[in-house]
């Protein structure tokens, strides 16, 4: 059961970077979206710029080693993303520039979004 239950928790932590990452898109159809995807985006820039550890990481850890599966160390990011994104070891520059792609790709989609909002209000002036 904690095997099964830390990779639950693998797919919800994958589905959190996706929202951080793409949310900010999903604000034109879902302006209200915002209070819960600022946050959100927010929460996984200050963790790439400080080069935290996503406190899920440690959770899913304990759930592995209760199932009798080897642990991990590092985050998140370091052990299930950079292998697919980048060939060698996480730093904290990198992790650092991953912060900066999730703040640039956020201010897009907050700017696209903000766009379609106006368009939307003077068409209904």
């Amino acid at each position: 059961m904690s095997l099964l239950l830390a990779d639950l928790l693998v797919l919800a932590h994958l589905l959190f970077v996706a929202f951080v990452m793409a949310g900010g898109f999903l604000l034109v159809r879902w302006p209200k979206l915002a209070w819960l995807h600022l946050p959100a985006a927010a929460w996984g820039a200050a963790i790439e710029f400080t080069g935290a550890i996503c406190p899920l990481t440690p959770l899913e850890n304990r759930l592995r080693a209760l199932g009798g599966e080897g642990i991990y160390s590092g985050g998140f990011v370091e052990h299930y993303l950079l292998p697919i994104l980048y060939p060698e070891h996480l730093t904290l520059l990198v992790q650092q520039g991953l912060g900066g792609v999730v703040v640039a790709v956020n201010l897009l989609a907050y700017t696209l979004a903000y766009r379609s909002w106006r368009r939307k209000a003077k068409r209904a002036i």
